[in-house]
């Protein structure tokens, strides 16, 4: 099915008011005056490159791209996520991971269980309450979050690379005030 090209609206030139009756200008023809256009969000228009979700969404992808290159061990963000939030904070239930690492629950489960079979944590039931379970970094996701911490630090570098110091300093900042 063809799409319908729509001419591009512009804004239509207002009429001077006529000269008065007794000027010499009443016999001249009548004055076209243009005002110029102002940009509102109900007259300008959408353009993409120009709107904050996409712009986060093709950095996300540029990050993305340079994390899955360098981080390592076959990991994936949300993955590297869990262990690096593990080996911050130390054994948690499953729940609070994933609110820590900005996971509902069926995503962070599903993280847990791969990096279980992949034998990087274990998950045990809490001491003190049977119903959660605990998630614990085992000696291999040790090993793998000191491998890849180096690895993740480069990864920010590079994200970052194009921004100087000050820049990325406020980059940051906007970030957090907009999370």
């Amino acid at each position: 099915m063809a799409s319908e090209v729509k001419p591009v609206r512009t804004p239509r030139a207002r009429k001077a008011l006529p000269a008065p009756v007794n000027s010499p200008a009443h016999d001249a023809a009548p004055l076209q005056v243009r005002r110029p256009v102002r940009r509102t969000r109900t007259n300008a228009p959408y353009v993409l490159d120009e709107q904050v979700g996409f712009m986060l969404r093709q950095v996300g992808q540029r990050h993305a791209a340079i994390f899955a290159a360098r981080i390592g061990d076959d990991l994936t963000m949300t993955q590297w996520a869990a262990l690096s939030k593990l080996a911050e904070t130390g054994p948690c239930s499953q729940n609070l991971l994933g609110r820590l690492t900005a996971m509902d629950a069926a995503t962070i489960k599903g993280v847990v269980d791969r990096l279980v079979r992949r034998g990087f944590v274990e998950t045990r039931p809490d001491t003190e309450d049977g119903r959660l379970l605990v998630v614990v970094l085992t000696s291999a996701g040790e090993e793998a979050v000191a491998r890849a911490s180096v690895n993740a630090f480069a990864i920010t570098e590079e994200t970052l690379a194009p921004l100087d110091a000050a820049e990325r300093a406020m980059l940051l900042k906007l970030l957090d005030r907009l999370r």
